[in-house]
This record gives C-alpha cells, structure tokens and sequence, in this order.
C-alpha cells in the first residue's frame, strides 16, 4: 500500500513537535514528508535533525500530497498560500490547518470551499502521548482522512466548530496553567523551609498521583478533599486559605482570556 505524503506549509515550532513524535511514534516516516518556509534555517535544521524532503520546491511537494498541513501565523498571507495549494494541490488532497483562530469558512475561501478541510488545534504535549488535539471538519473531511496522521502526536476530540476557540484556551493552553500550578507549589514547599529539590519533587508526585487517584477511583475531587481533610486538621486549614484566596477566579478568569485571544488571532490586525 502506497503510504500517505504529508506536505507542510510552514516549518516552525508545532511542525516540527509534529513530525518529531509522528516519528518517533513510527506513524509517518521521513520519507512521508515534505516542509517548505522561508526561513531557509528552519528547513536546514529539520532536513538535518528528521530526514524530512526540505530540498523539493513548494509546487512540488503539494501536488504528491495527500495532506496539506498549514502551518503558519494566522497574520500570514493565507490569500496567497491557498492560491498556490489550488494551483498545486490535487482537488482531492485535504488541508490540515493548525492555524490559530481562522474559520473552517475562512479556510474555503483561501483554499477552495469544496476541499476537504480539518481545522486542528493541537495539542503541545506531543512527545508524552498525552493531550487532546481539538479537531473539526468540514462537509467534505472524513475521520479516515486525517485521524492516523493526528494520533501519531496525542489523543483526538472531536468537536463542533463552535467549541474550538474554547478547547484551545482551556484544552490547548491547559498545561500553561499547570505548569505555573506546580512551580507554584514547589515555591511554596521552599517557602516553608524544604529544600528546592525536594519541594520539587514532592509536587511533581503529587499531582501525578493526585491525577492517578481521580482515574482510579472515578471520585469527584470534592469527593477526595472530603476524605483527605478531617475535622480540624492540617488539610482543612490549608484549604482555608485556599478559599480565601482568588486562586479559582485566577485561574477561570485565564482560561477566558486565553479563548479571547484565540478568537482576535482570527482577525488580521
């Protein structure tokens, strides 16, 4: 069976997460993909660190394409990208956009409005196999099309367009406010007098084991802080303060800001 080309249009950070866990999972081989950039670097780097065709020109890696990944800034000319994918591009090759906030709508009138289109967010937790890609299709689009291509880099929802803004600022942006969690919590450890790389450690054991607690036992976390904190103790009074803070606000009030930003990135400044 003749194995799937997979072109990139644009060869930054995500592609380059992309094609380093679809790899390194074994679900594309370098001999699979082709990426095109202007940044002559770029191309350089992942020619040397993948194996990926960063030789071919532009035209002729859509027109052996089956997917077309769009990776770009949604600031970038997509008027004159789609021209060159329909110029190019086989009628039947589906574009893959993992272009921040530009509508499935907005897509078709670049790349032509009977293409199959899929508009991902993915996930930047690619090289653990853990994190959900946000992914929406268009009428034309089927599952079979893109879904091997998408789990070769994490877990797949899903979803209808309406949402995608939304699973990119909670989803998506979802281990910024985790990451910021923990060193928190380690900072907090040293604060009371552990040394860093203990506070370290136990933080980042506890919320691994605190997410394998929740798996195991299906319980609602209101459910184990009932368990975990007993009548005037060490755990409740630590959560008082929690409360007291405005950490849950904090941390609400980001997620809406982070799917409001996602929404202005579909607006050309």
């Amino acid at each position: 069976m003749t194995k799937q080309k997979i072109h990139f249009i644009g060869g930054g950070q995500m592609a380059e997460a992309i094609i380093r866990a679809s790899i390194a999972n074994d679900t594309l081989s370098a001999e699979q993909i082709s990426v095109s950039d202007i940044n002559e670097a770029r191309l350089q780097l992942l020619n040397t660190k993948y194996s990926v065709n960063t030789d071919s020109s532009q035209e002729h890696g859509l027109s052996t394409a089956e997917l077309i990944v769009v990776a770009v800034r949604p600031q970038d000319d997509l008027t004159a990208l789609g021209q060159i994918v329909q110029q190019f591009a086989s009628p039947a090759a589906a574009v893959v956009s993992i272009v921040a906030g530009v509508t499935i709508a907005k897509l078709g009138q670049y790349f032509g409005a009977e293409r199959p289109i899929i508009r991902v967010i993915p996930n930047t937790l690619t090289d653990t196999g853990y994190g959900y890609s946000g992914v929406a299709l268009n009428a034309y689009a089927t599952r079979d099309q893109v879904e091997k291509f998408l789990l070769g880099f994490g877990k797949v929802q899903y979803l209808e367009e309406s949402y995608i803004d939304i699973f990119t600022g909670f989803g998506v942006a979802g281990p910024n406010y985790i990451y910021y969690f923990i060193e928190s919590l380690a900072d907090a450890g040293v604060l009371a007098g552990l040394p860093r790389e203990q506070a370290w450690k136990v933080a980042l054991e506890n919320v691994m084991g605190a997410v394998v607690m929740l798996q195991q036992t299906g319980l609602h976390p209101r459910q184990l802080l009932d368990i975990n904190n007993s009548p005037g103790g060490v755990g409740i009074h630590g959560l008082y303060e929690l409360n007291n803070s405005d950490f849950a606000a904090g941390l609400q009030r980001s997620v809406l800001a982070a799917v409001k930003r996602t929404t202005e990135l579909g607006v050309k400044e």
